[in-house]
């Protein structure tokens, strides 16, 4: 393991001892200290060195193979994946997210266009029969590894811009400098396997589990202002939420 890995124990904690170990492994992949294709030590040393019993060092290593953060492979061992991008359900943009968590997001246009829009995107953006929308997909990626597909209807009459525009600014940072300020935004998270369109794109394979987000963001002025269909590579992200009782 990774000489930079220091893993603490606390046996009086009321925190299960594999769930210890799967935050401790999993912190040091999220700070760097664990790149990416590191090998671990086998189950066995490992549980030695850290005085625990095999089945809950097993249980740790099985919940953190199943998080996409580390593989087994026949010869090698186990190895670290990458880390997730993990994003907090707010209203902010996945630029703003990757951006915030001291990464580099590179952004491709897959398609742009203007002209009417059609009748569901007119009831998402509630707009009257005939008006025009921009309309683009963006393959979006970090260091160089595919990360999301996003699809995006944005109502004309707040914004204009080029294709060319996408390609070097997030959508939102586009809105707010054109003077939206976003209030609220009616979100859904769900789930899909790739099909043959999405999957050279993220560089998966086809069955692949994904991620979906479909969004409409509203303004300080009631208006819908743009509605989004996102899908994101399982293993490289996970959304956050905190729930109350109320």
């Amino acid at each position: 393991m990774s000489s930079g890995l220091n893993i603490q124990i606390d046996r009086s904690s009321p925190v299960p001892l594999y769930h210890q170990i799967v935050q401790g492994i999993e912190t040091a992949i999220h700070s760097g200290s664990l790149e990416p294709g590191t090998r671990l030590e086998n189950e066995i040393d490992l549980a030695q060195r850290l005085n625990l019993s095999r089945p809950t060092m097993r249980k740790a290593m099985d919940e953190l193979v199943r998080a996409g953060l580390l593989v087994r492979k026949r010869g090698v061992g186990t190895q670290v994946v990458a880390s997730q991008v993990r994003r907090h359900l707010e209203l902010s943009s996945l630029n703003d997210d990757l951006e915030r968590a001291g990464k580099k997001p590179t952004t491709k246009s897959l398609s742009f266009s203007h002209g009417p829009a059609d009748e569901r995107v007119q009831a998402l953006l509630q707009l009257p029969p005939g008006t025009e929308v921009y309309h683009f997909t963006r393959l979006r990626s970090v260091a160089g590894k595919p990360l999301a597909i996003m699809e995006n209807w944005v109502r004309d009459d707040v914004v204009s811009f080029e294709e060319e525009t996408l390609n070097e600014r997030g959508l939102y940072e586009i809105l707010r400098t054109a003077g939206v300020n976003f209030r609220l935004a009616n979100q859904r998270i769900g789930a899909m396997v790739a099909n043959d369109y999405q999957a050279p794109l993220l560089k998966v394979k086809s069955g692949s589990a994904l991620v979906t987000m479909e969004r409409t963001a509203v303004d300080d002025t009631g208006r819908n202002v743009e509605t989004g269909s996102h899908v994101y590579r399982a293993d490289s992200y996970s959304f956050e939420m905190t729930l109350v009782q109320r």
